[in-house]
């Protein structure tokens, strides 16, 4: 009998934490009011906090609604990138986002950014935001939240009253899951100038043999990607306050072995693919151990099926 695995894919999340800084000692919130403009620590009214008011029924209906866009039946959720559920879904992100007042535009790969202008367009923007393709048989909040939340933030602060001084803009970034293509952050790696990944797409196709450039074509996008990262920011201004970063990797290997008869071909002549691919599956799981992170997670298997929340 052949033995011969193909596609074993190596994911491997990684967390880095960072000391716990507290509001009083923490120098960021200097860097935090020079750029919004406003102080970190205004006095809020009783009257004021109470207009900030979350729409949580509202919010959990658009979160059902999107998790109808899947491949997979309910409760599970599945959506692949430019697929034709990820079409969709993109569209009801951004009717969402035009309802919400925010102008609305998208990049070369389908980057979606919905802006609402602050009291000074010309200052660089504050933006939040997450992804809404999701890995086969996944759940409906991972990533989702980050987008619809951050509408209805948006949302709650217009319903308040506020007016931004700087612009605010909710990104949904394309493919953060690398479910079809092998690559994680695709979105938001390209929209940082990643001129690497700008060449590997170039040349990668997913598990039918359909190339990159092909699928986006077929959501409406990559039409004109002769050079992908001209279409990018070169230029931009760091803002946030980091604790944490998840560091997402995947790598793909092909383990080719020799087969023959049990009767044949003694131990010492065997070349068994699922013996190699079962060293490098105790290895991973070895080397996390024995790591001194309690939350850096290696996972393998044949296909990728895992996520890290």
């Amino acid at each position: 009998m052949d033995t011969k695995l193909r596609g074993f894919v190596l994911s491997v999340y990684i967390v880095f934490g960072l000391p716990v800084i507290t509001a009083h000692n923490d120098p960021s919130n200097k860097i935090m009011e020079d750029f919004s403009g406003y102080p970190i620590h205004e006095p809020q009214s009783q009257d004021s906090l109470l207009s900030l008011s979350v729409d949580s029924e509202g919010l959990q209906k658009q979160i059902d609604e999107l998790s109808t866009l899947s491949e997979t039946p309910a409760p599970s959720v599945t959506r692949i990138l430019y697929s034709e559920k990820d079409v969709l879904a993109r569209r009801f992100i951004k009717n969402l986002m035009g309802l919400s007042g925010l102008s609305v535009r998208e990049d070369a790969v389908g980057n979606i950014f919905g802006r609402w202008d602050g009291d000074e367009p010309e200052l660089a923007p504050v933006s939040t935001g997450s992804h809404i393709d999701a890995i086969p048989y996944s759940g409906k909040y991972d990533g989702v939240i980050g987008v619809l939340g951050a509408i209805e933030a948006i949302n709650v602060l217009k319903r308040s009253g506020f007016k931004p001084k700087r612009s605010l803009e909710v990104i949904m970034f394309t493919s953060e899951e690398p479910t079809r293509f092998g690559i994680s952050c695709l979105g938001s790696r390209l929209l940082a100038g990643s001129k690497e990944l700008a060449e590997l797409l170039k040349k990668t196709v997913d598990s039918q043999n359909i190339s990159f450039f092909d699928a986006a074509r077929f959501a409406g996008y990559a039409n004109h990607l002769q050079d992908l990262t001209s279409v990018f920011l070169e230029k931009a201004t760091s803002i946030g306050v980091v604790t944490a970063i998840a560091a997402p990797a995947s790598i793909k290997v092909d383990f080719e072995g020799s087969g023959g008869h049990a009767g044949a071909v003694l131990m010492p002549m065997r070349n068994d693919a699922g013996l190699a691919a079962a060293e490098l599956a105790l290895a991973v799981e070895k080397f996390v151990l024995e790591s001194g992170s309690i939350d850096t997670v290696g996972t393998v298997g044949k296909e990728l099926l895992c996520t890290c929340l």
